[in-house]
């Protein structure tokens, strides 16, 4: 059963000028996916592809141009944000940038505490702190300090803990780990996949870095230009890729052993402007497999590829 249901989302932020507003930056362009009960989505795609933007649409921290976006069979998407807050323990995100996501000024145990505080909880305090530090991995004395007092990883574990404060059911990670060290990655990323288990979870987890979708996802959607090109199983994904843009990422991705040569696609020209971008199949100006049909027609997203020219 699908907990989260998206259907053609979009969100375009309006371009303003001293003579009034002109156009609009199309960040998320028809994005269409589901994310199954206890699984972990995977959402991969260069900078600016959209994928921060589609995490904070689903949770209503910017508001969608159009779509519709449906958690747990209801209907979220035109429903006043006091409808929304009590939905909001239910699903919670953790941001990239553990430290500019932490009020300085508070302690940890304030930070861990604080989403229960605003839903008005009568839980015990103490309690819930030290059960949310136990889980990722923090201890007691933990708890007054502040965030300057810990290092990145140490942050980010506490980020973690104020999302599993309110006992969510929905989780995204915004690229959870790009800022930290590569031990600490296979840290932080260990302890997400634990907590999945053991609190039967769901993710939806946003990167570009390829080797962390590929350790932590179950499914995999990859966006270019605001859309949705390919969705598949992790191993599918990588294993046999379909789309051109996908075979063109996953070929970027280093091989551990010197003596094997990987077949690089190198993508000619830029990425297009999401203020313009290419009429038909996004993707057509830099295909080397591109008809004149792509220039003229856009495919859909069907069978878990968006291409005329599936390989």
């Amino acid at each position: 059963m699908a907990l989260i249901e998206i259907t053609d989302l979009k969100k375009y932020f309006p371009i303003q000028s001293m003579f009034g507003a002109h156009g609009a930056v199309k960040a998320v362009d028809g994005v269409s996916f589901k994310v199954e009960e206890g699984e972990t989505l995977g959402l991969v795609g260069e900078s600016g592809c959209g994928k921060t933007t589609v995490s904070r649409c689903i949770l209503r921290l910017i508001e969608p141009t159009a779509g519709r976006i449906v958690f747990d069979g209801t209907d979220i998407t035109g429903i006043p944000q006091s409808q929304m807050r009590p939905l909001r323990k239910d699903m919670q995100i953790v941001f990239q940038d553990p430290y500019s996501s932490l009020d300085p000024r508070m302690t940890v145990g304030d930070i861990i505490f604080e989403p229960l505080t605003v839903h008005g909880s009568g839980a015990d305090k103490h309690e819930v702190i030290l059960d949310s530090m136990e889980k990722v991995g923090l201890k007691e004395e933990h708890m007054w300090r502040y965030p300057h007092e810990f290092s990145g990883g140490q942050r980010q574990r506490i980020c973690i803990a104020r999302a599993l404060s309110t006992n969510p059911r929905f989780l995204i990670f915004d690229e959870p780990t790009s800022s930290l060290d590569v031990s600490v990655q296979a840290q932080i990323l260990n302890l997400i996949h634990l907590l999945q288990k053991e609190m039967n979870l769901t993710y939806l987890f946003v990167s570009h870095h390829l080797s962390v979708i590929h350790h932590i996802s179950d499914r995999v959607a990859v966006m270019y230009l605001g859309k949705i090109v390919e969705v598949a199983h992790t191993q599918e994904i990588f294993d046999h890729q379909r789309h051109p843009y996908t075979q063109a990422l996953l070929s970027a991705i280093p091989t551990p052993n010197p003596k094997l040569k990987r077949k690089r696609i190198i993508l000619h020209g830029d990425v297009p402007s999401p203020i313009n971008p290419p009429t038909g199949c996004r993707f057509h100006p830099r295909c080397i497999y591109a008809k004149e049909k792509c220039a003229k027609e856009e495919p859909m997203l069907e069978n878990g590829i968006a291409c005329f020219y599936p390989l």
